[in-house]
């Protein structure tokens, strides 16, 4: 066999190593990677902190948060909200008060309209003891002579003021961009579906050694347990949400012993479809765990 090079460039094939590397030197085109298990949370971490929850609550969907976090994250989004609620009301009222201005300098135009037909009809006499016409030109002058200083001020005021003309939002024929009314729903982070505080629901999960602290049942790789059948959690085991205990269950036990009689263990509350919750969880790097572990980043495409 022939020896090669660390360097080989006397090859006919452009390999798909070497269109990877220049791809990603470049900067162009969308690059795809997949995520191993360093990149993936546990399935009893808080999906906005990553930290493993202290005190869970689980949305509709699945999504397991930390109480602090998600109640913090609620609270900012109806702040935003409200900020961007009264920015809208004020673009409202100042379109408003435009309006009304235009409608009244149409009719004031109109007026004057009328009023100048009208007065060409009806003759009036002339009155002798009036101001001549010499005096009456000698007005106007003195009027056009005393708005002359204000309209060159207003010029250079506005000449000042003028916007940018680099930037194509900022220059003079560009219009304010109109605000949309924003939606009074907070929408959960994760699946994008509106969430409220009441629907939360706070979550138990069975430790695996009731006798550990937290510290040192977080210090293990296996923690939690199922209730029902004892089975260790993980990210490999699906896993569901009862809704009226809040017990932590496989998908397994659902299927096997709870949808027999549709009763909550620990409660005996009975169960319907809505009180089983999927509990989302991450993959394991392995290619059959059922999760897409492959992150995508758009960039521009060159094209020939």
């Amino acid at each position: 066999m022939t020896r090669h090079g660390k360097n080989c460039t006397a090859g006919a094939v452009y390999t798909y190593h070497e269109k990877k590397k220049d791809t990603a030197a470049s900067g162009y085109g969308t690059q795809s990677i997949r995520l191993g298990k360093d990149a993936i949370k546990d399935f009893d971490c808080c999906c906005l902190s990553l930290q493993p929850c202290k005190d869970p609550m689980v949305t509709p969907d699945g999504y397991l948060y930390e109480k602090q976090a998600i109640l913090e994250y609620i609270l900012h989004q109806k702040t935003e909200i409200a900020k961007k609620m009264k920015a809208y009301e004020k673009q409202k009222q100042a379109q408003k008060s435009s309006s009304q201005l235009e409608s009244r300098s149409e009719e004031r135009e109109r007026v004057e309209r009328f009023k100048s037909r009208e007065n060409s009809i009806v003759s009036k006499p002339i009155n002798p003891f009036s101001s001549g016409p010499g005096k009456e030109c000698k007005k106007i002058q003195t009027q056009r002579s005393s708005e002359e200083p204000s309209t060159v001020g207003s010029a250079s005021t506005s000449s000042q003021n003028l916007p940018s003309f680099w930037i194509p939002s900022l220059t003079p024929e560009a219009k304010p961009t109109l605000l949309k009314k924003p939606s009074k729903a907070v929408l959960c982070p994760m699946s994008g579906r509106p969430i409220k505080m009441n629907e939360l629901i706070s979550v138990r999960f069975t430790p695996l050694d009731s006798s550990l602290d937290r510290v040192a049942l977080l210090n293990r790789q296996d923690r939690y347990v199922c209730a029902v059948t004892r089975d260790v959690l993980g990210n490999s085991v699906p896993c569901a949400v009862l809704r009226p205990s809040g017990t932590v269950v496989t998908q397994e036990c659902v299927e096997k012993l709870i949808r027999k009689d549709m009763t909550d263990p620990e409660t005996g509350d009975q169960l319907t479809d809505r009180d089983i919750i999927p509990l989302q969880r991450g993959g394991t790097g392995f290619a059959a765990s059922g999760v897409d572990l492959r992150a995508k980043e758009a960039r521009p495409v060159m094209q020939v």
